[in-house]
């Protein structure tokens, strides 16, 4: 049985649509590319397809992860073509590898946001990013299906930083865009999570929601600071495999005995 993971986009209006609407989207993709797509067992048999740490509705993402299980093997990048064709417009799939490694969903353990806030000034955004990272605790509330939660947002934001006004404005409408890394903890700290703070703690509402999007999420590097690409291992040990035939058909051959 042969895995591949996909990384995908959501763009656009497309950001809008659930995770079970990407689902049947996905599971429709499957069938129209033909793929050979192994199932569960069961009464009720589905295509085995695990999805990672999908995005809240309502966010773009440049970062989407899943993997699929075949029962026949396909060359990775022309299976990706074909998903990104019966796929709509912005539901991109835009990259593919075969999984050569194990536990792709512990690779992600951070997640690059940025968060877009129309009509807000960069230095009333500085402000409240500074009273923020400045805060030994904020506290901010959440609906869920067992009522208000309350907790704490701070420990999870490793950095929240301001970033210039967007090229694609004119000058005199406020933009101020904010880059956000978080980690993958319990409880969820999202995007609305860490703007409910800055409301909190420095009176920051922008005027129109926020646009926000994942850029990026994979194993936080905790030496430089950095998110890694999680999909780098399966690329690593796949090249190291590709090499060893070669190496191998150019060793010289032993000599025999003289």
């Amino acid at each position: 049985m042969q895995r591949i993971r996909l990384r995908y986009t959501k763009r656009g209006r497309l950001r809008f649509t659930s995770h079970r609407d990407f689902q049947r989207a996905f599971e429709r993709a499957l069938r129209r590319a033909e793929v050979p797509m192994a199932y569960s067992a069961g009464f009720t048999p589905h295509p085995k397809v695990s999805y990672a740490n999908a995005a809240p509705t309502g966010t773009g993402s440049e970062a989407e992860y899943l993997e699929i299980a075949l029962t026949a093997p396909r060359d990775p990048e022309t299976l990706r073509v074909l998903l990104d064709e019966s796929l709509p417009a912005g539901l991109d799939i835009v990259e593919a590898v075969e999984a050569r490694t194990s536990g792709l969903a512990d690779r992600l353990t951070a997640s690059v946001w940025e968060l877009r806030l129309d009509g807000v000034e960069p230095a009333e955004a500085e402000r409240a990013v500074e009273a923020f990272t400045k805060a030994d605790a904020v506290e901010v509330q959440r609906m869920t299906k067992n009522g208000v939660r309350t907790f704490d947002a701070r420990p999870a934001v490793v950095s929240l930083e301001t970033h210039g006004a967007p090229a694609d404005r004119p000058s005199d409408r406020p933009c101020a865009i904010l880059r956000l890394v978080v980690r993958h903890v319990t409880p969820a700290v999202r995007p609305d999570d860490v703007l409910s703070g800055l409301r909190a703690v420095a009176d920051l509402a922008p005027p129109v929601p926020a646009a926000v999007t994942r850029l990026a999420q994979g194993l936080f590097d905790e030496e430089t600071g950095t998110v890694t690409d999680p999909l780098a291992p399966d690329r690593e040990a796949a090249g190291a495999l590709t090499a060893q035939p070669a190496a191998a058909a150019t060793a010289p051959m032993p000599e025999g005995p003289a």
